[in-house]
């Protein structure tokens, strides 16, 4: 899959971002998505986002789901994550909608915190990569963004409307759920 200057910023980023389309099915991740859950990438594409919560899970991403085709979006939606091994962590799931350039839905983007290890080191981490992603898409917007095309556009869009909602994030409050 081409990847854009947008999207090479997720490549890997500390933080585990996946792509899904409109039916739930995981189109892309970064490394660090494909690491925490225990499965190389290849192995992830193509899977459903319920191959990687338990079972007593799949409601509240199921839940999720439904609240991501009402809204549009999903903001700080507790769900538990099951590791290829079995072992499971507690994530706070933050989605974006992506859409074509006809405003038709593609699927979103996800953004997951793994809250187990929301130290102020990783806070620290995060709040510097959330800055510096924004001002590689400002570059991106004020050196390359006219000569896209428009599935590259809607995808630099998506990736910067992402990233506008990450950095409104209280990271610090993050430490607390669990």
């Amino acid at each position: 899959m081409l990847q854009t200057e947008a999207r090479k910023i997720l490549k890997d980023a500390p933080i585990m971002w996946r792509r899904i389309n409109s039916i739930g099915i995981i189109l892309d991740c970064n490394s660090t998505y494909a690491y925490k859950v225990g499965y190389a990438k290849s192995e992830i594409l193509g899977k459903s986002v319920f191959e990687h919560v338990p079972k007593e899970s799949l409601e509240d991403m199921n839940d999720s789901l439904k609240d991501w085709f009402e809204t549009g979006n999903v903001t700080d939606r507790k769900i538990t994550f099951k590791k290829q091994d079995g072992t499971i962590f507690p994530g706070l799931l933050q989605a974006v909608s992506l859409y074509d350039e006809k405003k038709n839905l593609l699927g979103s983007n996800t953004v997951i915190f793994d809250l187990s290890e929301m130290s102020e080191e990783k806070i620290r981490e995060f709040e510097k990569f959330f800055r510096d992603a924004k001002n590689k898409l400002d570059e991106i917007k004020n050196t390359e963004y006219k000569k896209l095309d428009e599935n590259s556009k809607s995808e630099y869009e998506g990736v910067k409307k992402m990233f506008d909602m990450l950095l409104t994030i209280d990271l610090k409050k993050l430490k607390n759920i669990r």
